[in-house]
């Protein structure tokens, strides 16, 4: 049982191409980040404003785990900042997981989510400067824990179909 684990910072398509894949590759597809609120019946949002993030970093690492150890095939997208809490970075490495970081350049970043701030709170009263500045300490803070992945698949360029395509390929040589 292989699992395909999706790791980027926000705005990498992380959610579009599990998607693409899942489809392809007819196995289910999850996002962490809705396990999460499914489990907490709250928000992102809410769990972080009632409960801080403490507590959700504690949630996201549970879930997390529980379904690295899954008996079970499927493709999950994770939080930007999932691999780098709770030594989450080291289960991008188990066996039958195969993990993907869909690395995108700043200047990729700032444009995809320059057009989608309203829906990202913390980007939402950036200017372009800002948000260019923001995205490259946090893609440096995090290369760290992105790049344990076994894999990197370059997405700039890229349509969402022939990213798929790269991860699927990927897969491919596990099944």
């Amino acid at each position: 049982m292989n699992k395909i684990i999706l790791v980027g910072y926000m705005g990498s398509g992380k959610t579009e191409i599990g998607k693409l894949v899942s489809k392809n590759a007819k196995i289910p597809f999850y996002d962490l980040d809705h396990l999460i609120e499914n489990r907490l019946s709250k928000s992102i949002n809410q769990i972080f404003s009632e409960h801080g993030e403490v507590f959700f970093r504690k949630k996201e690492h549970e879930i997390f785990t529980e379904m690295i150890h899954a008996e079970a095939s499927f493709v999950l997208s994770l939080g930007g900042g999932t691999p780098c809490y709770a030594n989450n970075h080291l289960l991008l490495q188990s066996e039958g997981v195969v993990s993907v970081y869909l690395k995108a350049t700043i200047a990729t970043l700032t444009e995809r989510l320059s057009d989608n701030k309203s829906g990202r709170p913390l980007l939402k009263d950036l200017s372009e400067e800002e948000l260019a500045e923001y995205i490259a300490k946090h893609l440096f803070d995090r290369s760290f824990y992105y790049n344990q992945c076994k894999h990197v698949v370059v997405v700039d360029g890229k349509t969402p179909s022939a990213i798929a395509e790269e991860v699927e390929a990927i897969y491919s040589k596990y099944a």
